[in-house]
């Protein structure tokens, strides 16, 4: 099996050994493979094909980020067609130091206080098919500096009907 190098924070670090010493895992690389098929495997569901599709997705980054939210702006921009709304929102506190000192953003070395909201929370609503729907939330996860983006989707040609195990035959 080919070895992969992978940089990541060490906070992300520290909980992939923590899920792995939880959940039993024989070392740090079954967590990563998992994570990787779970993700390939995200979009690929071919009962999603063809259909038009809602979907939100919310979006997670640290509060006066401005490369960060001006990304996710771009990104916005691009994809306006099928975005139907969204909302942009201050969420949490502030992150500081463990010096207790005032938290600098590393972009724009502001000073972040406790006073100052600590995220950034956008959430958006879109309409289209599972591509383009794909596309936006890989574009979103992809910009550095985010640190969660999640999303459901619902063809909104099953709106109303029960799934097919609920049906009574």
């Amino acid at each position: 099996m080919p070895v992969v190098s992978v940089s990541m924070p060490a906070e992300l670090l520290e909980r992939l050994d923590a899920v792995a010493d939880d959940h039993d895992y024989t070392a740090r690389s079954e967590v990563v493979r998992e994570s990787a098929r779970t993700l390939l495997s995200e979009f690929d569901d071919d009962r999603l094909e063809d259909r038009r599709l809602a979907s939100t997705v919310t979006v997670l980054y640290e509060f006066a980020n401005q490369s960060v939210e001006r990304r996710v702006t771009d990104i916005r921009h691009e994809h306006e067609t099928a975005i139907i709304s969204n909302d942009h929102s201050h969420v949490g506190t502030a992150r500081t130091r463990d010096d207790g000192d005032d938290a600098a953003d590393p972009v724009t070395k502001a000073t972040i206080t406790d006073s100052q909201p600590g995220f950034c929370l956008d959430v958006f609503v879109l309409e289209g098919d599972l591509e383009e729907i794909s596309q936006f939330v890989g574009q979103l996860r992809a910009v550095e500096g985010v640190d969660t983006v999640d999303y459901s989707l619902v063809p909104l040609d099953a709106v109303g009907q029960l799934p097919e195990t609920q049906r009574s035959t």
